[in-house]
């Protein structure tokens, strides 16, 4: 595929903000793969998607070591929930080319709409970790939804998959926004990794155009999981309504146009 000097750099820019909000909330496939769409317009939209996972990946795994390095997530939540995560998404990668999107994306609308009501309606939540909520229990459904099913929904389509770990983390087992996103960003690149392998084993994944542009989503990461870290749990909370928000936007034009 050939690019010139403008197309190079919309990739760059959209990699470097890619990596920044999937740092601090989730959801840079919200910015990554429209880029990698007009960028490429005739493009299969495999080789796109293989591509965006190669990107991702790095970005993803360097926030998530930073993440670590301030916060301590809980390793009986993060370890199995990542391990399930992983074979989730590679589940929903190989089935990526036979479900059609347009079907899944009233669903994906919806549970979009309620993580925006939950959060706006409970400001509480995720502000500071809620310790009564992290029951055996809660701890399985968390796993099981986190890992299992938002893993499938990574693999099969991707934007937004940050954003909906961070939510069940907060909501079923009651961390705060920080600690959630630590452990999100762990999960996530285990979800990055399953979906990659696949894509990779079909061979769609362009490798030079994606190291390339993993340089700028990996600084971007940086820059946001230090945000993240530094500001605290109503900063991400902030984030977190915003992207929900441009999610929602960005589904209703796509389902409306």
């Amino acid at each position: 595929m050939e690019t010139g000097p403008e197309i190079v750099a919309l990739l760059m820019t959209a990699a470097l903000a890619a990596g920044w909000v999937d740092a601090v909330v989730g959801g840079g496939g919200l910015l990554m793969l429209p880029a990698m769409l007009v960028a490429f317009p005739n493009a299969p939209v495999a080789p796109l998607l293989g591509t965006n996972k190669l990107t991702a990946i790095m970005g993803t795994a360097s926030a998530a070591v930073t993440y670590i390095r301030g916060v301590r997530p809980d390793p009986r939540i993060m370890w199995p929930t990542a391990g399930l995560a992983l074979l989730g998404a590679g589940g929903g990668a190989a089935l990526a080319g036979s479900v059609s999107s347009e079907a899944l994306r009233p669903t994906v609308m919806l549970v979009l709409a309620v993580v925006l009501v939950l959060v706006i309606a409970r400001p509480a939540m995720g502000a500071v970790a809620d310790p009564t909520l992290l029951t055996r229990r809660r701890v399985v459904v968390a796993v099981l939804l986190a890992g299992g099913g938002v893993g499938f929904y990574d693999g099969l389509i991707g934007p937004g998959t940050g954003t909906f770990l961070i939510m069940v983390l907060t909501a079923v087992v009651g961390l705060d926004f920080v600690r959630a996103s630590a452990s999100a960003k762990v999960v996530n690149t285990a979800t990055n990794l399953g979906a990659l392998a696949v894509f990779a084993w079909n061979g769609d994944v362009l490798w030079l155009l994606g190291l390339g542009l993993a340089v700028c989503n990996v600084a971007g990461a940086q820059i946001g999981a230090r945000m993240a870290l530094r500001r605290g749990a109503g900063f991400v909370r902030v984030v977190l309504v915003v992207v929900v928000l441009a999610l929602l936007v960005r589904l209703a034009w796509e389902t409306l146009v």
